[in-house]
């Protein structure tokens, strides 16, 4: 594996950690990576619709992506609008990453070659967007953000930001209920989703479709808890590497590696491929 595999190896701090990104080195062409979109490939903005992919991204993925198993990102966000948000200016684009596979809202949509499968939006999000305007007018600068199949209340851009996410908690969570859809807490953030999925059972369920023999999970704010659950509990070797800010601090807990932001998750991702084939690098 050579010199190269030292960068990486620095950055474990646990023996499960240490004894899964061996095995993600030993025997790549078993290995699933897989990422989380906003705050680990991509860094949180006040306006979500701003946000794009950290511009070196896409090309350590590709990289990596022609070494590995799989690379599959899950996210919240449904997967064309993150494939549109991964395009780097002068690069190659997150699509062109060697046989992507995008698990979007949280693993009810499903993007792989150009298609797009997901059961029918749940009814009751019609009832969220007539009422969610009238919960949230009092908030200055809190912004709805309609993700087709989940409706986002944001309060980074409140006056007030943890003071608005903490009135508008119980709100929020009585309209959820009435309408048959769960709150996903976030940074600075309230998500009103369909239950009965996850970011956990979304990897598990992916680990199984591939015969994965280990897997690495980079993710950044409390949703990714399950995915880290789901690596800690699948029996596989596995790496759960935290990209760390300062307005979440719970998933460094759970973590075998904290980086930090998305520069940090670029930086171990170009490490990991140099070190799995380093003639290459």
């Amino acid at each position: 594996m050579g010199d190269e595999t030292a960068p990486v190896e620095a950055l474990i701090r646990t023996e499960t950690g240490r004894a899964g990104l061996a095995a993600v080195l030993d025997d790549p062409s078993g290995a699933v990576i897989g990422l989380d979109f906003d705050g680990t490939l991509s860094p949180i903005v006040p306006d979500p619709a701003s946000a794009r992919i950290h511009p070196e991204a896409p090309a350590a993925l590709l990289r990596l992506g022609e070494l590995v198993r799989a690379v599959v990102i899950v996210t919240g966000r449904p997967p064309l609008q993150a494939l549109a948000l991964g395009e780097a200016p002068g690069g190659p684009a997150l699509a062109d990453v060697p046989g992507l596979v995008v698990l979007g809202h949280y693993g009810l949509e499903r993007w792989e070659g150009g298609d797009v499968t997901a059961p029918p939006p749940p009814p009751g999000l019609g009832r969220v967007r007539a009422e969610l305007p009238s919960i949230t007018r009092a908030f200055d600068g809190v912004l709805i953000e309609d993700k087709g199949r989940a409706v986002a209340v944001h309060t980074r851009r409140a006056s007030d930001p943890e003071g608005a996410l903490l009135a508008l908690g119980e709100p929020v969570a009585k309209l959820a209920a009435a309408s048959g859809l769960i709150v996903e807490p976030g940074r600075l953030v309230l998500e009103l989703r369909p239950p009965g999925m996850d970011k956990g059972q979304a990897l598990r369920a992916f680990l199984a479709e591939r015969s994965a023999r280990s897997v690495m999970f980079f993710g950044d704010d409390l949703g990714d808890i399950a995915a880290f659950d789901a690596v800690a509990t699948s029996g596989l070797p596995g790496v759960r590497v935290c990209s760390g800010s300062a307005e979440v601090t719970r998933l460094v807990e759970h973590a075998d590696a904290v980086v930090d932001g998305p520069e940090g998750v670029v930086r171990l991702l170009r490490s990991l491929a140099a070190a799995i084939s380093p003639a290459g690098a």
